[in-house]
């Protein structure tokens, strides 16, 4: 259950990403970044459901982890730098946060269950 939700979060909050990047001028190689990152964490939750093993499922999860904990980082430097409002980016940064939250806790649980 929440392996699904976590798939459909982490899609919805990719498309979000997108089109909010779509709204910035300039900025290409920021822009690239936060879309890399943020794309990048349901490709890795995807990854993970058909991981060798284990060890391979909680790696591709740990991965996602850190591209989330980078994506938040270019949401914030956006909202510092002015590329984006605060406003705009609050929702995603909540999103950001839900998936955080789920990934620590299933790689959590999956550690516990590989012992």
């Amino acid at each position: 259950m929440a392996e699904s939700r976590l798939r459909e979060l982490s899609t919805d909050f990719a498309v979000k990403i997108i089109k909010l990047c779509e709204t910035i001028k300039g900025h290409y190689s920021l822009v690239n970044q936060l879309e890399r990152s943020a794309t990048s964490i349901g490709a890795n939750i995807r990854e993970a459901n058909y991981a060798h093993g284990k060890p391979d499922f909680i790696a591709k999860l740990q991965i996602a982890l850190k591209e989330c904990y980078e994506t938040e980082y270019w949401l914030e430097l956006f909202v510092k730098s002015e590329i984006a409002s605060r406003d705009d980016v609050a929702d995603l940064y909540n999103m950001c946060g839900t998936i955080r939250r789920i990934l620590i806790s299933s790689i959590n649980t999956a550690k516990d269950n590989s012992k």
